[in-house]
């Protein structure tokens, strides 16, 4: 996402708008041009509802939410109006931090849980840590409250000081914190650990300014040179700074390698390569994506695709290839357009076409790609167009019954180990849920009152271990931990991990048709 910045007004948005179209009416009597006269109408209904309502007329309100937003929605789905909240949002994301007390929490109804507190955050420093059970906030109780009421409490909680009444793990009684909010960073590599002795894994969840060098840092941390492979994880990243991708790019991509180029209606083509850096990493690299996989992730992946840098593996991306500009406006408010598309280096576009938008058909590089039948990678290998990155070998993530996926989104697993820990004490790194813990947890069910449909528990049984098993260790050692147990037992992960041994004859031109995904798909 790129940022520009407009003078501050010191009228409100709406004041401006509507003295424009009020000065178009005074200035013009004949409107021959179609955005006077849309401006003239605009200001006609406009004062027949402001002399006309049973109720005042709140211009911010009318013009802002009600003429802007609406504005916005039909041209396509990405342009918006940020309000204040969400305009400080947005700039606490591309700098990669918030504020707030830097603790990731568990939620449910009557319920709040830590999972895991930042280093240095102020709910570190007071020494909360996984597992322990927040029970008051500033005296409100929090097993009187629903899930929406909880919800509305954080959100006040978190920018002023807070009072909290805390239960350790195997205690009874609560204890007393004061907490003052603070900037926290927000991580962007949000995973990294050994797969196997040499290969690492990094998942990157966002791009932000720091989050090349927090991917370097992470490489390195886990071997650097030594190491014989890195896997990439780009699942779930809906993108974030452009600017980002291109730097993360430039630490596996020789310098001066096109990554991708801009084109707009008001902006010259421009080519974006890659930059020099003190580190570059020559070492095998995977990178895993999936439908959630979008924007300035899916211009990284692209880049290391048609550069026969990387193997992408798992699922086709989401397909978003457009730039969006942040202008800044008056009161602390912002304006996100679409004023460009991005396209790969071979030229395809990455934009999936939108019906009902001005993004109907995904468009090539350049007038003369919109014939082109299709697209190659440096070496020759057939890449998709059409929208969205189709992966080099296919890989499906796992697929959960309608049971499993109630107990998820219910939190029952984090309930039940609430109540082991408990009644059973804490649990050391060499846990596993065996068959005892099992009839444990099927009791809870039953106090729960949750049915428990005999085929679906006996097909369960090893997924139903693996939850127990992370949910106990996320509250005992801390979310990490607890992911790293579920990471590794991912099916897309473990079949990434199969692959590295063969990463050179997947990336010819001929490689096996059975390894690889089809060359090209039709538009989502």
């Amino acid at each position: 996402m790129e940022s520009q910045t407009s003078a501050i007004r010191p009228l409100s948005l709406a004041a401006v708008i509507l003295l424009t179209a009020l000065g178009l009416s005074a200035q013009t009597e004949n409107p021959s041009d179609d955005l006077t006269q849309e401006s003239l109408r605009f200001t006609r209904i406009y004062s027949l509802v402001e002399e006309n309502l049973a109720q005042p007329v709140d211009p911010d309100r009318a013009i802002l939410d009600g003429g802007i937003r609406g504005m916005l929605s039909v041209l396509d789905p990405f342009s918006s109006f940020l309000d204040q909240d969400q305009f400080q949002q947005l700039k606490d994301q591309t700098r990669g931090k918030t504020r707030g007390f830097g603790s990731i929490l568990y939620v449910q109804p009557g319920k709040i849980m830590i999972l895991q507190v930042a280093d240095g955050s102020p709910a570190s420093r007071a020494g909360l840590g996984p597992g322990d059970e927040i029970v008051e906030v500033n005296g409100t109780r929090i097993n009187r409250l629903d899930l929406e009421s909880l919800v509305r409490l954080l959100q006040r909680a978190r920018s002023q000081r807070v009072q909290l009444g805390v239960v350790r793990p195997g205690q009874v009684v609560a204890q007393d914190f004061e907490l003052y909010p603070a900037e926290v960073n927000m991580p962007s590599v949000d995973q990294a650990f050994l797969l196997q002795p040499d290969i690492a894994y990094v998942r990157v969840s966002s791009f932000d300014q720091k989050t090349a060098r927090e991917i370097a840092d992470a490489v390195q941390r886990l071997g650097g040179v030594n190491l014989k492979g890195v896997l990439l994880d780009l699942r779930n990243n809906f993108g974030g700074v452009l600017e980002s991708a291109i730097q993360a790019a430039s630490l596996f991509l020789p310098a001066d390698q096109a990554v991708l180029t801009v084109r707009g209606r008001m902006r010259p083509q421009q080519t974006e390569d890659t930059r020099r850096v003190e580190a570059r990493f020559e070492m095998p690299l995977i990178v895993l994506i999936n439908g959630n996989t979008a924007s300035a992730a899916e211009v990284l992946t692209a880049a290391l695709q048609e550069h026969d840098r990387a193997l992408i593996v798992g699922q086709p991306s989401f397909g978003k290839g457009v730039v969006e500009t942040v202008s800044e406006l008056s009161e602390g408010t912002g304006l996100v357009l679409t004023t460009a598309q991005y396209f790969t280096p071979s030229g395809r576009s990455l934009q999936r076409p939108i019906p009902g938008t001005l993004l109907t058909e995904a468009t090539g590089g350049d007038p003369a790609s919109a014939a082109k039948p299709e697209f190659h990678t440096t070496g020759g290998r057939p890449v998709s167009s059409g929208g969205g990155i189709t992966p080099d070998v296919l890989a499906p993530g796992r697929e959960l019954d309608p049971w499993v996926t109630f107990l998820n989104q219910r939190g029952t697993f984090t309930a039940f180990s609430s109540e082991f820990l408990t009644t059973s004490g804490r649990v050391n790194r060499t846990f596993e849920a065996n068959a005892a813990v099992l009839g444990k947890f099927r009791d809870f069910l039953d106090r729960q009152r949750i049915r428990v449909p005999e085929e679906y528990w006996d097909s369960d049984q090893d997924f139903l271990k693996l939850r127990i098993k992370t949910e106990l260790f996320n509250l005992v050692f801390g979310l990490d931990v607890g992911e790293e147990i579920e990471t590794r037992a991912d099916p897309q992960v473990e079949k990434a991990l199969s692959l590295f041994p063969k990463i050179p004859q997947l990336l010819k031109a001929s490689a096996p048709e059975e390894e690889t995904s089809p060359a090209k798909r039709p538009g989502r």
